[in-house]
C-alpha cells in the first residue's frame, strides 16, 4: 500500500546508515494513542515508496538499525583503514628490501668495525663483544672476569672512544 511521505513525523535521532541500506523507517504520532509505523525505499527504478507497517515489524527495522550500526562503530574503531595492496602487504611481511648499494655499504661498514675492534687491548675487545655481541650486562661481564662494575664500563667506554676515532 503505497501512502503519501506524512509531514508531522515524531523527531527521531538521525542515525547514520551503510551506505547499501536501502530504507528509511520513522513513526508519526508517538505520543497518541495510535501510532504509525511506516517504512520508506526506492525501488530499482528509483521511485520512492512509503508505506505503513506493523509495530512489531517496525521493532525489528529498528533494531536491525541498531545492530548495523554498532556493527559500523566496530569497522570504524577496530578494523585498519589503510588501502592494503599487495605491494604495502609484501612491504610489511618483509620489511623494506634495500637496494644493492645500501647493502654493499653496510657489509663495508661491518667489515670496517670488526677491523677496529680487533685492534683494541685483548681486555677492551672481549668486554665490548660480550656487551655488544653476546648481550651481557655490565654486571654479568664483572662476574665473569672477576672484577668491578664500574671497571667494565670504563673499559667499554674507553673501547668505543678509541672504535670512533677509527671510524
Amino acid at each position: 500500500m503505497d501512502v503519501k511521505h506524512p509531514e508531522n513525523i515524531d523527531p527521531r535521532p538521525k542515525r547514520r546508515k551503510d551506505r547499501d541500506n536501502p530504507y528509511t523507517i520513522f513513526s508519526t504520532g508517538a505520543d497518541s494513542d495510535e501510532p504509525h509505523y511506516y517504512l520508506s525505499f526506492r525501488d530499482g527504478q528509483g521511485k520512492c515508496h512509503c508505506m505503513e507497517i506493523s509495530r512489531e515489524l517496525f521493532v525489528q527495522f529498528d533494531q536491525f538499525e541498531l545492530d548495523d550500526l554498532s556493527f559500523l562503530n566496530e569497522v570504524d574503531n577496530h578494523y585498519e583503514h589503510s588501502e592494503l595492496t599487495e605491494i604495502s602487504l609484501h612491504t610489511r611481511a618483509f620489511g623494506q628490501q634495500e637496494d644493492l648499494e645500501e647493502t654493499t655499504l653496510r657489509g663495508m661498514d661491518y667489515v670496517r668495525l670488526h677491523a677496529a675492534i680487533g685492534t683494541l687491548p685483548e681486555v677492551q675487545r672481549r668486554r665490548v663483544k660480550l656487551y655488544f655481541f653476546e648481550e651481557y650486562t655490565y654486571e654479568e661481564i664483572a662476574t665473569i672476569e672477576g672484577c668491578t662494575k664500574r671497571a667494565v664500563k670504563f673499559s667499554v667506554d674507553l673501547a668505543l672512544r678509541k672504535l670512533k676515532e677509527k671510524i
